[in-house]
């Protein structure tokens, strides 16, 4: 598992450095070899793919919706093909007025990952594999899983103050997604596709506004954050600091964390009964 001599590829900059160097001398990375763990955490990690990861807990959780409340399942029409129960929902932590009423600040978290009908996540996980591997290719994983995080915070933050309807979806962070792209190509100067991008996000927020119960607050929001955090990430050689690291890593903790305190929530409200 530990390699003590030799060169490994560092993690920060993607150059080849000795697996003992203290830093890199290429882009300053701290330990580059992990203290000699490094090859064997690239060959576990190497192959993780931060779309099918996001696709995958997200599916995961529609099915846990259904199973929660199976009597509650509805059919009522093409878009409400195999609907979770409301009764479900709010208990995986659906978001809206009531819940920050409550003061339950994570569901504007935890309403990223959950959707309210069969046509609703295919919809959504089709354009996250779309757009979110190429994100993931322009600033890197880190940088990627930040945006998804904050616009789809920021959206619901967004439709929340803006109207407090309960709402659910990865479409705000999508947004975010989209607005990751259009930065980098205006950074970049690719003014042509910069242009193409904008047409595409307005196109969505039209189809938004012509399909029923689409929260269009949230995708505004979430394109704002997502426009917000990629213009504060840097993505120059794709360098990812220890900082940033810290951050999605603590991110990508608190997703769990926040289905496990909604959790524990309600099951408190339950037993106080």
């Amino acid at each position: 598992m530990r390699k003590t001599s030799g060169a490994v590829v560092c993690p920060g900059c993607g150059r080849l450095v000795d697996v003992n160097d203290p830093v890199c001398p290429y882009c300053g990375r701290t330990s580059p070899g992990m203290f000699g763990y490094g090859p064997a955490l690239q060959r576990l990690l190497g192959g993780f793919d931060l779309a099918l990861a996001v696709i995958g807990g997200c599916v995961v959780l529609y099915a846990l919706s259904l199973i929660i409340d199976v009597r509650g399942i509805r059919m009522a029409g093409m878009f409400d093909i195999l609907a979770p129960s409301s009764n479900a929902l709010v208990t995986l932590g659906m978001t809206g007025g009531f819940a920050l009423a409550r003061g339950w600040w994570w569901t504007l978290l935890t309403a990223v990952f959950l959707h309210g009908s069969l046509l609703h996540l295919l919809f959504n996980m089709v354009i996250t594999r779309q757009y979110l591997p190429h994100v993931v290719e322009l600033y890197g994983p880190a940088r990627a899983w930040v945006i998804f995080v904050v616009a789809g915070i920021a959206g619901f933050a967004v439709s929340n103050f803006a109207g407090g309807m309960p709402t659910i979806g990865a479409s705000g962070a999508i947004f975010g997604l989209l607005a990751a792209l259009i930065v980098y190509g205006r950074r970049t100067r690719q003014h042509a596709v910069a242009q193409q991008l904008w047409m595409s996000a307005g196109m969505m927020f039209l189809f938004g506004f012509l399909m029923p119960s689409v929260n269009n607050w949230a995708h505004a929001g979430g394109f704002a954050g997502g426009f917000v955090a990629s213009e504060a990430l840097s993505f120059s050689g794709r360098r990812e600091s220890p900082l940033l690291l810290v951050l999605a890593w603590a991110s990508a903790l608190l997703v769990p964390a926040a289905f496990t305190l909604q959790l524990l929530t309600l099951s408190g409200m339950l037993s106080g009964r």
